[in-house]
């Protein structure tokens, strides 16, 4: 077991567990994952040129990657490429357009030959353009095609350089070949969508998603809708555009259809509600659409999902699930919130309690009032062959592992105690409605 740093890497973790950075700054990064023999893989977001990948290496065993090596053969295109998953030997990746894949060879740090293309998205480039990669025991790879929109908006609707009132497309076209995850061979080269089948519906944007092998089932964490108050002024206010609507961690079962953009989830009211959009005023409720397991706060972007399968972490964790939040951008005049990897127990497939807080201490500042003061913003998870949880961030592509180093039958709600704390920082917190804390008040310049 190699040896945490001093400071943890300047993270906060719940009593037990410690950190090392095993890596400072490769770059904008991704996903990661990590091989059976340690080996780390990090996908860079970078929007063109080639060598769009980092392998990583420790050969002392200090926990410390002392071989950095950029590879990958393909051309980048986008900066929301984002994904790096193992599966059968295979390393996945993708730009924002291309899936591909490479054999891994044993011992082999860098995978050898030319990248294989498995599929091609032949929409243009836009936002929202995540390919994000799942595969399940029988060889199926989940790959989400995300909505480029807010909520479909028809701004012939409104007058020019106006948004207020603006009112959703109905039907939404979008629907027809965006704002859902579609199933592929996993096996298969030079695929495109219509060689797939889509899987679930009504899914604005998913770059957190992930096959569940305890209970052999596909989940996600969506992000939710934003401009509830720019779009709906006489119904929201800015505080309720704050902390509405949830971000929804779904458990997805094929045909499920999760509502976008016709409607969003209260995590208050927990119900799914019409949007304003489509001439909901925040009261109505509709019980058409599938449901989320658990409402998640608004705006943290949750951008990567991990079902713990090791047992080097104490016994309830094993089997749960951890979320990375990005953070927030955009819920000014409140400060910004999220930045924090969370973790949700699970028993027999099923989320336990709420949320609880597993690493902080990535914005380096008390209050986040702009999303750039926040000094790293969590990216990636992935898991060792020993149960160490490895941590990316985007900005410079600094990469942590946490290790738990006490007896793990010893470990009680105890070690929680100050974790639990964290969530009165402003980050964290629910916002004061009138916006009278001090702590909320950017000082004057």
């Amino acid at each position: 077991m190699p040896t945490p740093d001093a400071d943890n890497g300047g993270l906060f973790l719940p009593d037990g567990f410690r950190a090392l950075v095993v890596t400072d700054s490769i770059g904008p990064t991704r996903h990661i994952a990590v091989n059976g023999n340690g080996d780390i893989y990090a996908k860079l977001r970078i929007p063109n040129g080639d060598k769009g990948n980092v392998a990583l290496r420790d050969t002392n065993e200090d926990g410390k990657a002392d071989i950095i090596q950029r590879f990958g053969n393909y051309r980048n295109d986008g900066t929301f490429a984002t994904e790096m998953r193992i599966h059968k030997d295979y390393l996945y990746f993708s730009s924002e357009l291309v899936i591909y894949r490479q054999k891994l060879t044993a011992n082999k740090l860098i995978p050898e030959g030319v990248p294989e293309i498995l599929l091609v998205d032949q929409y243009p480039i836009r936002w929202h353009n995540a390919k994000s990669l799942a595969f399940d025991e029988q060889d199926n790879m989940y790959v989400t095609f995300s909505a480029p929109t807010n909520v479909c908006e028809d701004w012939y609707s409104v007058p020019e350089n106006t948004v207020a009132n603006v009112k959703g497309k109905m039907p939404c076209p979008e629907l027809k070949g965006l704002a859902g995850i579609w199933k592929f061979d996993a096996n298969k080269l030079d695929q495109r969508q219509s060689d797939g089948q889509l899987y679930a519906t009504g899914v604005r944007s998913v770059v957190a998603m992930s096959w569940n092998s305890e209970d052999h089932s596909l989940y996600a964490v969506n992000h939710g809708r934003d401009y509830l108050n720019t779009h709906a002024p006489d119904h929201f206010s800015a505080w309720q555009n704050a902390v509405l609507p949830a971000e929804e961690f779904i458990k997805i079962k094929e045909g499920d259809d999760y509502g976008w953009p016709y409607s969003y989830f209260d995590p208050f009211k927990n119900k799914r509600m019409l949007a304003p959009e489509y001439n909901g005023d925040g009261s109505q409720e509709v019980t058409d659409f599938t449901d989320p397991i658990m409402g998640l706060p608004a705006h943290w972007a949750p951008n990567d999902l991990l079902f713990y399968k090791g047992d080097q972490f104490p016994k309830r964790y094993q089997q749960g699930a951890f979320i990375a939040f990005h953070g927030s951008t955009n819920r000014t005049p409140y400060p910004q919130a999220g930045y924090i990897v969370a973790f949700i127990p699970f028993i027999n497939g099923a989320p336990v309690g709420t949320w609880e807080v597993f690493a902080d201490g990535f914005t380096g500042v008390d209050t986040v009032f702009q999303m750039p003061d926040a000094q790293f913003r969590p990216m990636g998870l992935s898991e060792g062959p020993d149960g160490s949880l490895y941590i990316s961030e985007s900005r410079n592509g600094k990469i942590w592992r946490i290790l738990f180093l006490e007896e793990k039958d010893h470990f009680t709600d105890q070690h929680l105690i100050g974790m639990e704390c964290r969530k009165s920082r402003s980050y964290l917190k629910i916002p004061n409605e009138k916006l009278d804390d001090l702590s909320y008040k950017k000082p004057s310049l």
